[in-house]
């Protein structure tokens, strides 16, 4: 896992020392205890291809189980799940909300004591645009967020004006993005827009298929409104490191998750009180309060790459443009991936190491390591049983991934251990996504898992 950047409060940690040769015990210490771990782009059951066990109560649970402090209650805009909305959640800070506890009941999800912890949801919501500019149709994903619901029913007021927003959870308009962020800005300034997966070919700012060149391009006089850009499953910030014209943007990672499963696959890590109001100058002033972001193996994204999934191709740049980005079995035109369009935009030379990069940590769905090392499908009984086996003795799944030591986790399964350490490392086997097909991204040789099976792990 690459690990770029990290900071600590000295007095922090001269406090720590002192309490450790002390042998006081008063309370654990944990010195990131300021760092909120965000994932402000999912969905509702109420949007297409969702799970109907997306419901609030069990994305409070989740959210824990996940190691998430503060999540997105979503699809805002949906008439029926703004209501269990409100409802269901009450503010507790400044645009931010917890379940009430009269709801808590509402879920058969079990908590264990090592991931309970205090979980804050937050107003955002993704919209999708389709229209005509430059002579090309644009598809354009964007997330709004708002700063309480009040004026999240302003923008539903408004957007029902402008089309259909009934008939799911992620609405699809007619309306252009430069004249969405003018509405939004008429309602309040303190609702902010955020291109969403900014390189996804089909429905992106910089997509392949339907995107622009620039922000300023889709924007234009209200470009200055946008401070952040989504990164997305497929790219990650060495890669948008490439391009130095949106070096002013602060990148941001969200799961975009469809099930409760895939919360927190990617998420964003902020250095701020967790309110509405501290993130928002995060974003739009002080960026070194966005302390990073967890990501993908950009690889796995599965639009990466180039290629046709239905012939089973899949490209990089340069063999797409020698067949003419035309396929040499069916003449189909051969779908663009994210790395190719970065390649076309890019006036730098991707560098992970560069101090310019955002600190930022790849990692690897805990039960896809789980099936990988098992043998079985992430979704299996005996996958699910040994994920909430290892959260339920060490920790949450954020906290396994990118925190524990190797040590503690090798207490419980060497094999684990030796997979999260391979995983930091990035010493990682890949087989990258096209054409929305996910790409692979594996720990173990074939046959290595039954080989250190028989045998001590060395570490």
């Amino acid at each position: 896992m690459a690990i770029r950047g990290k900071e600590f409060n000295s007095s922090l940690i001269l406090l720590y020392v002192i309490i450790k040769l002390r042998g006081w015990k008063l309370f654990n210490i944990n010195l990131n205890f300021m760092t909120l771990v965000a994932d402000l782009h999912i969905h509702s059951r109420f949007s297409r291809a969702c799970s109907r066990n997306l419901t609030m109560p069990n994305l409070w649970a989740w959210a824990q189980i996940k190691g998430i402090d503060l999540l997105t209650v979503a699809d805002f805009t949906h008439p029926f799940w703004f209501k269990e909305i409100c409802e269901q959640l009450e503010e507790i800070d400044s645009g931010v909300y917890h379940l009430k506890e009269s709801f808590k009941k509402n879920t058969d999800i079990i908590i264990p004591k090592s991931c309970q912890k205090e979980m804050r949801f937050f107003l955002s919501t993704e919209i999708s645009l389709i229209y005509k500019k430059g002579e090309k149709v644009r598809k354009i994903h964007h997330i709004i967020m708002s700063p309480n619901l009040d004026i999240a029913a302003k923008i539903n007021v408004a957007l029902e004006k402008r089309g259909n927003i009934r008939s799911d959870g992620r609405p699809i308009l007619g309306l252009d993005s430069k004249e969405l962020l003018k509405m939004l800005l008429n309602i309040s300034p303190d609702i902010q827009l955020i291109p969403a997966h900014v390189w996804t070919p089909h429905f992106a700012i910089f997509g392949s298929k339907t995107g622009f060149d620039s922000v300023e391009e889709c924007f234009e006089e209200l470009s200055d409104h946008i401070c952040a850009l989504e990164t997305g499953l497929s790219s990650d910030p060495a890669m948008n490191y490439r391009i130095s014209k949106n070096d002013k943007y602060v990148l941001v990672s969200n799961s975009d998750a469809h099930s409760l499963q895939k919360l927190g696959r990617e998420a964003t890590l902020f250095d701020t009180e967790a309110t509405y109001p501290s993130i928002l100058n995060a974003l739009r002033k002080d960026h070194q309060k966005v302390k990073g972001t967890i990501e993908f193996f950009p690889e796995e994204g599965k639009y990466h790459a180039d290629g046709l999934r239905d012939e089973q191709l899949c490209l990089d740049p340069k063999e797409t443009k020698e067949l003419n980005f035309t396929s040499p079995y069916s003449g189909k035109k051969i779908t663009v991936g994210v790395l190719h369009r970065i390649d076309d935009l890019a006036d730098r030379r991707q560098d992970k190491k560069s101090a310019s990069v955002k600190p930022y940590w790849s990692i690897i769905p805990l039960q896809e390591i789980i099936g990988e090392i098992l043998g079985v499908g992430v979704n299996s009984k005996k996958a699910q049983a040994k994920y909430f086996d290892l959260i339920e003795k060490i920790g949450s799944e954020f906290y396994i991934l990118k925190d524990a030591t190797i040590s503690e986790i090798s207490k419980f399964d060497e094999i684990m251990g030796l997979a999260i350490k391979r995983m930091r490392e990035g010493n990682v086997i890949i087989k990258p996504g096209y054409d929305g097909e996910f790409g692979v991204i594996k720990l173990f040789s074939e046959g290595e898992i039954g080989e250190r099976s028989q045998m001590k792990l060395k570490l």
